[in-house]
């Protein structure tokens, strides 16, 4: 073999607004304006859906429809969703027909986009059953696989995933996570004992070096292997034969006409692929439900600490490395018991969106290594800005807060400023 594990993650955030001094008190509407100009939520999208989004679904329609044997997975956010209910039920439509075709497997995630394990489990497990909600309602599917934001991943995640009747779990495959060992296997979680007489999870883990040869290296002329073509990636996906059972190729779907730009050749590289691969006949597609249900486990990986498939470190530095980025994060998940209290539907909503992980990620001071893959549609000038618009709308966020808490009868309550 191997088989190829095609996965691509679909997501664009509510991105808050410039949202000054001055507004606090006076204006609640944090997220879709004007201004950013080109650069507001509406606008990105759209512009996304027709350089990259469309064509993509149009392509890949043709090809589930050509090829019997071509197989592909999907992670929407559920945010990402809700914006395309909104503003683009053409792009909708699109990827319902995709997954109409039987062939398209869906994941589950937060419907938020948020990094909600590692400081609310609760409220985690809200946003869980809202995504499979939006899931349902939209596709008429159960995920039965999970995946969390930007792959963030440690063994208590697995154990949760796995109480919780998930049949896998994907993750980074990392080499300090694998040591002496290759991504391309199936393998258990570090989860100890299970309740329940539960079986164990499985972990599928990104083979990284192939799949950023494509999200990455592929339009990089200074690149050694560039050009990219689909024969040579098939050459490599069949050196691994006898050597490993499945290719994990797990990126954001923005690789395909975003960036990775239709003039570079990126959607012929992807129309030619599955043709090229299946030449090989030990070569096959398969979902991530059916990796785990061809494959055994064939070691147990630890991995105690966190980890991300974002940045050189793989950490979750791009969201907490710096003292800006920690304290938006504690501010946010301090106020939960108050917005879960004040039972008040917008309220509790604004809160949910203001946890999507980019407004942290755009507040990153990491330009170095990774500089221009956190200057990707971030509408702000600086981290700092990012961090002031933000702590902005939450300063007003407090006070809507605060006035909710005052109306309610018999109750005193301490300020929350």
């Amino acid at each position: 073999m191997p088989s190829i594990c095609l996965y691509f993650q679909v997501h664009q955030p509510l991105r808050v607004k410039k949202y000054r001094i001055f507004d606090i008190g006076k204006d609640h509407n944090y997220f879709n304006d004007q201004s950013f100009s080109n650069l507001n939520n509406k606008n990105i999208l759209e512009k996304v859906a027709n350089k990259a989004y469309l064509p993509a679904n149009e392509l890949l329609l043709s090809m589930l429809k050509k090829n019997k044997d071509f197989k592909i997975s999907f992670s929407f956010s559920g945010i990402f969703l809700e914006q395309l209910k909104e503003f683009n039920p053409r792009l909708l439509k699109s990827f319902r027909d995709l997954v109409k075709t039987g062939k398209v497997e869906i994941l589950s995630e937060t419907y938020y986009h948020s990094l909600s394990f590692f400081y609310s489990l609760a409220e985690f497990e809200s946003q869980v059953e809202l995504h499979r909600k939006i899931i349902w309602d939209l596709f008429g599917k159960k995920p039965a696989v999970f995946r969390n934001t930007e792959l963030a991943y440690n063994n208590d995640l697995a154990y949760w995933a796995n109480q919780n009747g998930y049949k896998a779990i994907l993750a980074e495959g990392w080499d300090t996570v694998l040591g002496w060992r290759s991504p391309n296997f199936v393998y258990e979680p570090n989860i100890g004992q299970v309740k329940n007489g539960k079986k164990k999870i499985k972990l599928l883990l990104k083979n990284y070096k192939l799949s950023d040869d494509i999200a990455f290296r592929f339009s990089e002329k200074r690149w050694k292997e560039w050009p990219l073509t689909a024969e040579k990636f098939a050459s490599w996906i069949n050196q691994i034969n006898g050597s490993g059972e499945v290719v994990n190729l797990f990126m954001d779907y923005e690789t395909f006409g975003e960036h990775q730009w239709k003039e570079h050749g990126i959607f012929d590289f992807l129309k030619a692929l599955p043709d090229k691969l299946l030449e090989n006949k030990d070569n096959n597609f398969v979902t991530p439900s059916e990796t785990v249900e061809k494959y055994p486990a064939r070691d147990i990986v630890d991995v105690p600490y966190i980890v991300t498939w974002a940045d050189s470190e793989r950490d979750l530095s791009a969201w907490t490395g710096n003292n800006i980025q920690k304290s938006a994060l504690k501010n946010i998940y301090l106020l939960e018991k108050r917005v879960k209290e004040v039972n008040n539907k917008k309220i509790l909503e604004d809160w949910r969106r203001l946890q999507t992980s980019d407004h942290f990620y755009y507040m990153c001071t990491k330009w170095f290594s990774d500089g221009d893959v956190h200057k990707y549609f971030n509408p702000y000038e600086s981290p700092y800005d990012a961090f002031i618009s933000y702590m902005n709308v939450l300063n007003d966020f407090k006070i809507r807060l605060t006035e909710l808490n005052k109306r309610k009868p018999g109750v005193v309550r301490k300020s929350i400023n």
